[in-house]
Protein backbone atom coordinates (compact mmCIF):
# COMPACT_ATOMS: atom_id res chain seq x y z
CA UNK A 1 0.00 0.00 0.00
CA UNK A 2 2.76 2.30 0.86
CA UNK A 3 4.75 1.52 -2.23
CA UNK A 4 1.24 2.21 -3.84
CA UNK A 5 0.99 5.82 -2.72
CA UNK A 6 4.82 6.47 -2.90
CA UNK A 7 4.38 5.65 -6.73
CA UNK A 8 1.32 7.78 -7.08
CA UNK A 9 3.47 10.99 -5.10
CA UNK A 10 6.45 10.74 -7.30
CA UNK A 11 4.48 10.31 -10.48
CA UNK A 12 2.81 13.35 -9.61
CA UNK A 13 5.53 15.73 -9.09
CA UNK A 14 7.06 13.96 -12.88
CA UNK A 15 3.85 16.08 -14.21
CA UNK A 16 4.58 19.40 -16.52
CA UNK A 17 2.86 21.66 -14.09
CA UNK A 18 3.77 20.37 -10.65
CA UNK A 19 7.30 20.17 -12.11
CA UNK A 20 7.29 23.49 -13.41
CA UNK A 21 6.22 25.01 -9.98
CA UNK A 22 9.01 22.68 -8.34
CA UNK A 23 12.03 24.08 -10.74
CA UNK A 24 10.08 27.70 -10.32
CA UNK A 25 9.94 27.26 -6.26
CA UNK A 26 13.64 26.03 -6.36
CA UNK A 27 14.55 28.62 -8.50
CA UNK A 28 13.01 31.53 -6.07
CA UNK A 29 14.43 29.82 -2.74
CA UNK A 30 17.92 30.22 -4.33
CA UNK A 31 17.37 33.57 -5.49
CA UNK A 32 16.01 35.39 -2.31
CA UNK A 33 17.60 32.93 0.16
CA UNK A 34 20.91 32.10 -1.04
CA UNK A 35 24.29 33.82 -2.70
CA UNK A 36 23.86 31.29 -5.40
CA UNK A 37 21.66 33.67 -7.40
CA UNK A 38 22.80 32.55 -11.14
CA UNK A 39 21.70 28.98 -9.94
CA UNK A 40 18.43 30.87 -9.10
CA UNK A 41 17.54 32.41 -12.41
CA UNK A 42 19.09 29.16 -13.89
CA UNK A 43 15.76 27.08 -11.92
CA UNK A 44 13.62 30.44 -12.23
CA UNK A 45 13.88 30.27 -16.26
CA UNK A 46 13.75 26.40 -16.15
CA UNK A 47 11.07 26.09 -14.82
CA UNK A 48 9.53 29.08 -17.11
CA UNK A 49 10.31 27.77 -20.29
CA UNK A 50 9.37 23.67 -19.13
CA UNK A 51 5.89 25.11 -18.47
CA UNK A 52 5.55 27.89 -21.64
CA UNK A 53 6.93 24.68 -24.04
CA UNK A 54 4.02 22.69 -21.94
CA UNK A 55 1.20 24.80 -22.44
CA UNK A 56 1.33 25.01 -26.18
CA UNK A 57 -1.14 23.04 -28.06
CA UNK A 58 1.22 21.73 -30.71
CA UNK A 59 3.34 20.29 -28.04
CA UNK A 60 0.55 18.29 -26.67
CA UNK A 61 -1.01 17.30 -30.10
CA UNK A 62 2.34 15.88 -31.07
CA UNK A 63 3.11 13.92 -27.88
CA UNK A 64 -0.62 12.39 -27.29
CA UNK A 65 -1.45 11.79 -31.12
CA UNK A 66 1.12 8.47 -31.63
CA UNK A 67 -0.39 6.73 -28.32
CA UNK A 68 -4.25 7.59 -29.86
CA UNK A 69 -3.39 6.57 -33.00
CA UNK A 70 -2.14 3.21 -32.42
CA UNK A 71 -5.90 1.30 -31.64
CA UNK A 72 -8.43 2.88 -34.22
CA UNK A 73 -12.01 3.70 -32.54
CA UNK A 74 -14.87 1.16 -32.97
CA UNK A 75 -16.99 2.46 -36.07
CA UNK A 76 -20.80 3.50 -36.22
CA UNK A 77 -22.99 0.22 -35.21
CA UNK A 78 -25.90 1.32 -36.68
CA UNK A 79 -27.72 0.25 -39.70
CA UNK A 80 -26.84 -0.85 -42.37
CA UNK A 81 -22.99 -0.54 -41.06
CA UNK A 82 -22.28 -4.38 -39.55
CA UNK A 83 -20.87 -5.24 -36.48
CA UNK A 84 -17.43 -5.89 -36.93
CA UNK A 85 -16.51 -9.75 -36.55
CA UNK A 86 -13.57 -9.59 -33.89
CA UNK A 87 -16.59 -6.99 -31.86
CA UNK A 88 -19.42 -9.11 -32.23
CA UNK A 89 -17.49 -12.63 -30.86
CA UNK A 90 -17.15 -10.84 -27.56
CA UNK A 91 -19.09 -11.90 -24.55
CA UNK A 92 -18.02 -9.15 -21.86
CA UNK A 93 -17.53 -5.11 -22.39
CA UNK A 94 -15.00 -4.11 -19.74
CA UNK A 95 -15.35 -0.19 -19.02
CA UNK A 96 -12.42 0.91 -16.91
CA UNK A 97 -13.42 3.61 -14.07
CA UNK A 98 -12.13 7.35 -14.74
CA UNK A 99 -12.62 9.79 -11.65
CA UNK A 100 -15.83 10.72 -10.48
CA UNK A 101 -17.31 13.69 -8.45
CA UNK A 102 -19.26 12.90 -5.59
CA UNK A 103 -21.71 15.88 -5.10
CA UNK A 104 -25.10 14.29 -4.86
CA UNK A 105 -26.53 17.19 -7.04
CA UNK A 106 -26.06 15.97 -9.96
CA UNK A 107 -27.37 12.70 -11.65
CA UNK A 108 -24.81 9.39 -11.69
CA UNK A 109 -23.81 10.01 -15.90
CA UNK A 110 -22.86 13.99 -15.10
CA UNK A 111 -21.01 13.00 -11.67
CA UNK A 112 -18.32 11.55 -13.72
CA UNK A 113 -15.18 13.03 -14.76
CA UNK A 114 -15.00 13.61 -18.36
CA UNK A 115 -13.04 10.28 -19.33
CA UNK A 116 -14.80 8.41 -17.48
CA UNK A 117 -17.78 9.88 -19.32
CA UNK A 118 -16.78 9.26 -22.66
CA UNK A 119 -15.96 5.92 -21.36
CA UNK A 120 -19.59 5.27 -20.12
CA UNK A 121 -21.33 6.40 -22.87
CA UNK A 122 -18.85 4.00 -25.51
CA UNK A 123 -19.68 1.21 -22.84
CA UNK A 124 -23.67 1.97 -23.44
CA UNK A 125 -23.05 2.04 -27.24
CA UNK A 126 -21.39 -1.43 -27.55
CA UNK A 127 -24.02 -2.80 -24.95
CA UNK A 128 -26.85 -1.59 -26.93
CA UNK A 129 -24.96 -3.51 -30.37
CA UNK A 130 -24.13 -6.73 -28.35
CA UNK A 131 -27.02 -7.20 -25.85
CA UNK A 132 -25.71 -10.54 -24.89
CA UNK A 133 -22.54 -9.31 -23.39
CA UNK A 134 -22.00 -8.29 -19.72
CA UNK A 135 -20.33 -5.13 -18.80
CA UNK A 136 -17.57 -5.17 -16.56
CA UNK A 137 -17.51 -1.79 -14.47
CA UNK A 138 -14.13 -0.83 -11.84
CA UNK A 139 -13.26 1.45 -10.01
CA UNK A 140 -12.76 1.57 -5.80
CA UNK A 141 -14.57 3.16 -3.19
CA UNK A 142 -13.60 6.40 -1.10
CA UNK A 143 -15.15 5.69 2.39
CA UNK A 144 -17.99 6.77 2.94
CA UNK A 145 -18.96 7.42 -0.85
CA UNK A 146 -20.20 4.45 -3.54
CA UNK A 147 -17.83 3.25 -5.55
CA UNK A 148 -16.58 4.21 -8.72
CA UNK A 149 -17.46 0.75 -10.12
CA UNK A 150 -21.39 1.57 -9.31
CA UNK A 151 -21.17 4.83 -9.80
CA UNK A 152 -20.59 4.00 -13.63
CA UNK A 153 -22.80 1.21 -13.27
CA UNK A 154 -25.71 3.75 -12.44
CA UNK A 155 -24.54 5.86 -15.16
CA UNK A 156 -24.45 3.21 -18.13
CA UNK A 157 -27.40 1.86 -16.51
CA UNK A 158 -29.39 5.07 -17.01
CA UNK A 159 -28.17 5.02 -21.22
CA UNK A 160 -31.24 1.91 -21.19
CA UNK A 161 -28.45 -1.06 -20.41
CA UNK A 162 -30.38 -3.28 -18.24
CA UNK A 163 -29.00 -3.56 -13.85
CA UNK A 164 -28.76 -6.94 -14.48
CA UNK A 165 -26.14 -7.02 -17.07
CA UNK A 166 -23.64 -5.38 -14.70
CA UNK A 167 -20.09 -7.13 -12.82
CA UNK A 168 -18.25 -5.07 -10.77
CA UNK A 169 -14.69 -5.05 -9.85
CA UNK A 170 -14.30 -2.71 -6.53
CA UNK A 171 -10.82 -3.50 -4.67
CA UNK A 172 -8.76 -2.51 -8.19
CA UNK A 173 -6.70 0.27 -7.30
CA UNK A 174 -4.96 0.81 -10.52
CA UNK A 175 -5.33 -0.66 -14.06
CA UNK A 176 -2.70 -3.86 -13.05
CA UNK A 177 -5.09 -4.58 -10.67
CA UNK A 178 -8.46 -4.67 -13.16
CA UNK A 179 -6.22 -6.24 -16.11
CA UNK A 180 -5.68 -9.30 -12.90
CA UNK A 181 -9.37 -9.01 -11.89
CA UNK A 182 -10.51 -9.04 -15.36
CA UNK A 183 -9.01 -12.03 -15.79
CA UNK A 184 -10.08 -13.86 -12.92
CA UNK A 185 -13.65 -13.08 -13.66
CA UNK A 186 -13.50 -13.71 -17.74
CA UNK A 187 -10.81 -16.57 -18.47
CA UNK A 188 -10.40 -16.99 -21.81
CA UNK A 189 -13.42 -15.22 -23.08
CA UNK A 190 -13.14 -12.06 -25.38
CA UNK A 191 -13.61 -8.82 -24.21
CA UNK A 192 -13.99 -5.59 -25.60
CA UNK A 193 -11.95 -3.48 -23.59
CA UNK A 194 -13.07 0.69 -23.28
CA UNK A 195 -10.98 3.48 -21.75
CA UNK A 196 -9.84 6.72 -23.15
CA UNK A 197 -7.47 6.46 -26.42
CA UNK A 198 -4.47 7.79 -24.92
CA UNK A 199 -4.68 5.20 -22.22
CA UNK A 200 -5.30 2.38 -24.48
CA UNK A 201 -1.90 1.35 -25.44
CA UNK A 202 -1.46 1.11 -21.99
CA UNK A 203 -4.22 -0.49 -21.00
CA UNK A 204 -4.11 -3.16 -23.58
CA UNK A 205 -0.40 -4.32 -22.93
CA UNK A 206 -1.27 -5.09 -19.37
CA UNK A 207 -4.62 -6.74 -19.90
CA UNK A 208 -2.78 -8.88 -22.42
CA UNK A 209 0.16 -9.37 -19.83
CA UNK A 210 -2.71 -10.51 -17.82
CA UNK A 211 -3.42 -13.15 -20.20
CA UNK A 212 -6.93 -11.37 -21.18
CA UNK A 213 -8.07 -12.06 -24.95
CA UNK A 214 -9.41 -8.52 -25.14
CA UNK A 215 -10.28 -5.93 -28.16
CA UNK A 216 -9.39 -2.13 -27.93
CA UNK A 217 -12.85 -0.32 -28.12
CA UNK A 218 -10.97 3.23 -27.60
CA UNK A 219 -12.98 6.54 -26.58
CA UNK A 220 -12.28 9.93 -25.25
CA UNK A 221 -10.24 10.64 -28.38
CA UNK A 222 -8.14 14.44 -27.32
CA UNK A 223 -5.49 14.72 -29.91
CA UNK A 224 -8.29 15.39 -32.85
CA UNK A 225 -5.95 18.03 -35.20
CA UNK A 226 -7.42 20.14 -37.82
CA UNK A 227 -6.88 19.26 -41.53
CA UNK A 228 -6.53 23.00 -42.45
CA UNK A 229 -4.41 25.50 -40.95
CA UNK A 230 -5.65 27.77 -37.66
CA UNK A 231 -4.16 30.05 -35.85
CA UNK A 232 -5.24 29.39 -32.41
CA UNK A 233 -3.62 26.08 -33.13
CA UNK A 234 -0.31 27.43 -32.09
CA UNK A 235 -1.42 28.96 -28.85
CA UNK A 236 -0.95 27.97 -25.45
CA UNK A 237 -3.68 27.13 -23.20
CA UNK A 238 -4.78 24.62 -20.68
CA UNK A 239 -5.74 22.43 -23.29
CA UNK A 240 -2.04 22.01 -24.25
CA UNK A 241 -0.86 21.61 -20.97
CA UNK A 242 -3.68 18.58 -21.00
CA UNK A 243 -2.36 17.02 -23.49
CA UNK A 244 1.08 17.47 -22.59
CA UNK A 245 0.43 15.61 -19.08
CA UNK A 246 -1.81 12.68 -20.50
CA UNK A 247 0.80 12.07 -22.90
CA UNK A 248 4.02 12.18 -20.53
CA UNK A 249 1.87 10.11 -17.82
CA UNK A 250 1.25 7.48 -20.10
CA UNK A 251 4.74 7.32 -21.42
CA UNK A 252 6.07 7.40 -17.86
CA UNK A 253 3.51 4.37 -16.75
CA UNK A 254 4.82 3.01 -20.09
CA UNK A 255 9.04 2.98 -19.33
CA UNK A 256 7.61 1.98 -15.31
CA UNK A 257 5.76 -1.57 -16.36
CA UNK A 258 8.59 -2.21 -19.43
CA UNK A 259 11.37 -1.00 -16.32
CA UNK A 260 9.59 -4.06 -14.14
CA UNK A 261 9.45 -6.38 -16.90
CA UNK A 262 5.69 -6.67 -16.54
CA UNK A 263 5.38 -5.87 -20.43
Amino acid sequence: MMFFWLKKAVSYFLMPLPFSLLLLTVGFIFTAFSRRSRRGWFFLLLGFLTLLLASHKQVGLRLLAPLEAEYPAVPDLTPPNAIPAALARCEFIVVLGGGQSDNPAFPALHSLSSSAFARAVEGARLARALPAARVIVSGPAVAPNESHASRLARAIGSLAIARDRFVKIEDARDTEDEANATRALVGDAPVALVTSAWHMPRAMALFRAAGVNALACPTDFQARPNVDFRWDDWTFDTSGLDRTTMAVHERLGLWWLHLRGRI
